[in-house]
């Protein structure tokens, strides 16, 4: 794995205290977004800004939410 940047802030997915198991996203300097669950700190997935702009708007159009269909049942 590469070595990440220091200090990295690391925002957690949810507001829901009650969660045990959530992601983490940090935004590095060096125009990377750093992303990892909770629970297992050590295994990191980095991608750049501008794939992870683009994942947002395709969250908030609804591209994604075919992956999720049926879950609120």
């Amino acid at each position: 794995m590469p070595e990440l940047p220091a200090g990295l802030e690391w925002i957690p997915a949810t507001d829901d205290e009650t969660m045990t198991e959530y992601l983490e996203i940090a935004f590095g300097d060096d125009d990377n977004v750093y992303i990892r669950e909770n629970i297992n700190p050590g295994k990191v997935v980095i991608t750049t800004k501008t794939k992870w702009d683009a994942f947002v708007l395709g969250v908030q159009a609804g591209e994604f939410d075919h992956f999720v269909e049926g879950l609120d049942d």
